[in-house]
């Protein structure tokens, strides 16, 4: 019981101490994205004297007061994009734990002057607090959130992104509108100039954080090559491979532009932004983005509020792929089991190919399951399985092994997708 007691109070000590070298105030407010790198806050800052008489108290916080709470606040703007906020830089525990180790350093003032690319210089308030002995201040300060990540990464506290799509697969990303089912977003992306500006921003943006973007039109026009070269030279069709033509993104952004009328002859423009796995469906991260109110300058109006929204979705998506490390990658896996076995042999194909599933995974989850056919998600270690052919590969020997009866073959082989069929 002792003991017991004794570790919690060790918890409580180190959790009080995990931020000692942070702000006093850790108080700040997202504004805008004013650019792909660069997050603009307001942030608070707070200064109490140590001086030990009231009076020199007072001196110093006359003297010094506005100077060192305007440091603090450059403190707080870079601690809630570490920490705080809906997507906060450092989300796993190991990460939080290798950032403590460097707290201290970090948090001088002349490294956090590192990372801020603008600030007001003159409080927006300012306000004595504790009978004259302590300042608090409000100002607005833009902080260069790239530089940040890149200077955690070079200390080790964050994976290098190199290191991160070594493992996961540098992804290709589809950027798209979303439209009505009877609409075709290419053409619409042509037709409408406001959707056309909207994509042009994202891939922009993607571009400049060195994604590959796999722009829609171009994929198209590669399809209808391919078919066309096939057909010349009396070649059937491989469906299969126009099927992975069409999907051609590891992951798709879909986005929505809408405008709203803000009073005064002005308009607001909002941009609601996705980001899904193609292959699995999974939402990755969804944000809505707003832009200031004005008169005309819809294209400006469109590129301020897409910045704003699809900051936080690749946020979003990055820290999924984090996740993904320690989870391990996912899958989805759909088996179609061909009519034709008896309802024990039926039985027993279902549950060696389970088996199969369970045998390359370290976690399953079962979405449907019938007599024809198996949809199941897997998580899968990296390490053991880079590829997906690799992870076909071992699914088709433990079935093998497993059953005697039924032929697995491989229908389709897509990315993070598995189709296979089980045939008498």
């Amino acid at each position: 019981m002792i003991k017991i007691q004794r570790k919690i109070l060790i918890a409580l000590l180190i959790s009080t101490v995990v931020y000692a070298g942070g702000p006093v105030s850790k108080q700040a407010t997202f504004m805008d994205a004013t650019s792909s790198s660069e997050i603009l806050l307001e942030a608070t800052g707070i200064y109490k004297s140590n001086e030990r008489s009231k009076r020199r108290k007072k001196k110093d916080i006359k003297r010094n007061g506005v100077k060192q709470a305007m440091n603090d606040s450059r403190k707080a703007a870079v601690y809630f994009l570490l920490l705080s906020g809906t997507d906060p830089i450092l989300t796993q525990d190991s990460e939080k734990l290798a950032f403590k180790a460097i707290e201290d350093s970090f948090f001088s003032s002349d490294n956090i002057l590192r990372y801020i690319s603008y600030e007001d210089g003159v409080p927006k308030s300012k306000i004595l607090t504790d009978g004259e002995t302590g300042i608090r201040v409000v100002q607005q300060v833009k902080v260069n959130k790239e530089a940040l990540i890149l200077d955690l990464e070079k200390r080790g506290v964050l994976i290098e992104k190199d290191d991160l799509l070594d493992q996961i697969g540098n992804p290709f990303i589809m950027v798209l509108p979303s439209v009505a089912d009877d609409q075709n977003p290419l053409a619409m992306i042509k037709e409408d100039s406001q959707l056309g500006h909207a994509a042009a921003v994202i891939q922009s943006l993607l571009t400049a954080r060195q994604y590959d973007v796999v722009l829609p039109d171009q994929q198209q026009f590669l399809s209808d090559l391919v078919d066309g070269q096939l057909s010349l030279k009396d070649i059937p069709t491989d469906m299969a491979y126009q099927l992975a033509l069409s999907v051609g993104s590891d992951i798709y952004i879909d986005f929505e532009v809408s405008e709203v009328d803000a009073g005064y002859g002005t308009q607001k423009i909002a941009v609601r932004v996705r980001a899904f796995e193609t292959t699995t469906a999974r939402l990755l991260g969804s944000e809505t983005g707003y832009s200031e109110a004005r008169s005309g300058d819809t294209m400006i109006s469109i590129e301020e509020a897409m910045l704003s929204a699809l900051s936080n979705v690749l946020s979003r998506v990055t820290a999924y792929w984090k996740k993904d490390i320690y989870k391990g990658l996912q899958y989805k896996v759909i088996v179609s089991i061909d009519t034709g076995f008896s309802q024990d042999n039926l039985e027993h194909v279902q549950d060696s190919i389970i088996d199969s599933l369970d045998a390359v995974s370290v976690k399953t989850k079962e979405q449907i399951v019938t007599d024809q056919t198996l949809d199941y998600v897997l998580w899968v270690d990296p390490n053991d399985y880079e590829t997906s052919r690799k992870v076909w590969r071992k699914i088709r020997g433990e079935f093998r092994d497993l059953s005697r009866m039924g032929r697995v073959s491989l229908v389709n082989q897509n990315r993070k997708l598995l189709i296979i069929r089980i045939a008498p």
